[in-house]
């Protein structure tokens, strides 16, 4: 099963209002995915501050203050550090990679759900609806969220489970369905250098467009070589602070709805999922054709 949800505010005046309708469609999809959840949200003013880096760690059983501290003094810079649930938002005034860097080296088994600029990554186990209440979902502001309701196939009911998968700078996937050839991929990934947090077959997504995107690919491109790349059957919504794009596999068995407006684009796998959204009776509403990249800029 699973459920995505993306919301790409083209409207400023509505940034205020994304965590807002985010919440509600995430909720929507609880009954696709209960064992856990995690939203991926650009721009929020105090999970992602501008001019200050911003990492998500996961599972750390630090507490906050000494997070800050510890990573303020391997860094030389101050460090700030919010705690939603059981994901870390750890923020500074310095370069996300050297930020990440410095997280690795205090805490070696760290997970790390996300970095980059303007991205908060947050994630946990558990009912979305109760999730999404004790994150504080509803108040965030930004111009783009990214969410997912997971029902699990592939990999243990862990934080470093749920989805988004983020592992490039302001990167995130999420993902509905199964790549029956992701052990293969994942070994080639490894041998090329890449780290690996889970067992999950999405993480091996993700990890191969963040590669595909490093190595100097566009999106459109990147998501080219994954429909070249993965067997299984498939929908996909991959996101960065500029863009939001959506594919679906060959046989497109898995759904998926989207709708357009002036004001916005929206993508769930139900049209539930998107009735709440503002002048949506105004919409232009679809569903993706098979292997065709849908994708938006600001």
């Amino acid at each position: 099963m699973c459920g995505i949800v993306g919301l790409h505010l083209r409207n400023p005046e509505i940034y205020p209002r994304l965590g807002e309708l985010l919440t509600g469609m995430l909720c929507e999809m609880e009954e696709r995915g209960a064992d856990s959840a995690g939203v991926a949200v650009y721009g929020d003013p105090v999970w992602s501050p501008a001019g200050r880096a911003t990492i998500s760690l996961l599972e750390l059983e630090a507490p906050a203050p000494e997070v800050a501290s510890g990573l303020g003094a391997e860094l030389g810079a101050e460090v700030t550090v919010i705690e939603l649930g059981g994901t870390y938002l750890v923020q500074a005034g310095t370069d996300s990679l050297d930020l990440l860097a410095a997280a690795r080296k205090v805490y070696p088994k760290v997970i790390v759900g996300g970095f980059g600029e303007d991205l908060a990554v947050i994630k946990g186990v558990g009912r979305p609806r109760d999730l999404a209440r004790s994150w504080g979902l509803a108040g965030a502001a930004g111009w783009q969220g990214v969410g997912h309701t997971r029902m699990a196939t592939e990999s243990a009911v862990t934080a470093a489970g749920a989805h988004p998968y983020a592992v490039g700078p302001g990167q995130c996937l999420v993902h509905n369905g199964s790549f029956s050839n992701h052990a293969t991929i994942r070994r080639e990934l490894r041998a090329a250098g890449a780290r690996f947090d889970s067992e999950n077959d999405t993480e091996v997504g993700a990890r191969f467009v963040a590669s595909e995107l490093a190595s100097g690919k566009d999106m459109e491109s990147a998501l080219k070589e994954l429909i070249g790349t993965f067997d299984g059957f498939y929908t996909l919504l991959v996101s960065n602070s500029q863009s939001f794009a959506v594919v679906r596999d060959a046989i497109a068995c898995k759904p998926a709805v989207i709708a357009e407006t002036e004001d916005w684009v929206a993508m769930g796998s139900e049209y539930r999922a998107l009735a709440g959204l503002p002048g949506v009776e105004q919409a232009r509403i679809w569903e993706p054709e098979p292997e065709v990249i849908y994708a938006w800029n600001r």
